[in-house]
């Protein structure tokens, strides 16, 4: 499990394929305290670490991880590239506090960014996804967009927006995105058992 508060803008360094899988090797300034076997939240795609990679000092630099072709289909993965920015996560330990919101690293969907407004201080994105029952937000609900637990400011049918303060501009990689560009979506656990219940009835 997850909370939604990005740790680190990892990067990757390089992308092999091995039949319908592709592994990532990442370079991370947290790798040195991974451990093979971890669960880590990758753009908020919970990835286990299989190998640690080392520099020419055989100082542990970095990570490789891997994805399958069902994680591929459903996240933004297959366009990571060498050089891509991504948010990565450990996972929460118990006794700590929960400074975002319930987050469990499994996507749901990718969606579109459809609008970014800058409003002298903050930035509020707009959020477009498929019209599903089980893809529901409320306003000021919590949603996770590529890892990072954020707060829902207007929630449509098929739509949503958030509020992006300067500092999860500046530290993740929303600094990075344009208008067109695919996230991934992860929506509130919650909703989703009470969407369920709801349709079953």
């Amino acid at each position: 499990m997850f909370t939604g508060i990005v740790e680190n803008l990892a990067t990757i360094v390089a992308v092999s394929n091995e039949k319908s899988n592709i592994h990532f090797d990442i370079d991370s300034s947290l790798a040195k305290e991974f451990k093979i076997d971890q669960s880590i939240a990758h753009d908020g795609c919970c990835l286990t670490v299989i190998a640690l990679n080392r520099d020419e000092n055989q100082k542990i630099s970095g990570y490789r991880v891997t994805a399958i072709d069902e994680t591929l289909q459903k996240t933004t993965l297959q366009h990571w590239r060498p050089g891509s920015l991504i948010n990565i996560e450990r996972c929460t330990k118990v006794g700590s506090r929960l400074d975002g919101h319930i987050v469990q690293g499994h996507i749901d969907c990718t969606a579109v960014v459809s609008d970014m407004v800058d409003q002298n201080g903050s930035w509020e994105i707009k959020i477009k996804h498929e019209l599903s029952p089980q893809y529901q937000t409320v306003n000021k609900g919590s949603i996770t967009i590529n890892g990072i637990s954020l707060t829902v400011v207007e929630s449509g049918a098929d739509y949503f927006s958030v509020a992006i303060i300067p500092y999860t501009w500046n530290n993740t990689s929303f600094h990075l995105l344009k208008i067109g560009d695919q996230v991934n979506i992860e929506f509130d656990i919650i909703g989703k058992y009470v969407s369920k219940i709801l349709e079953g009835k």
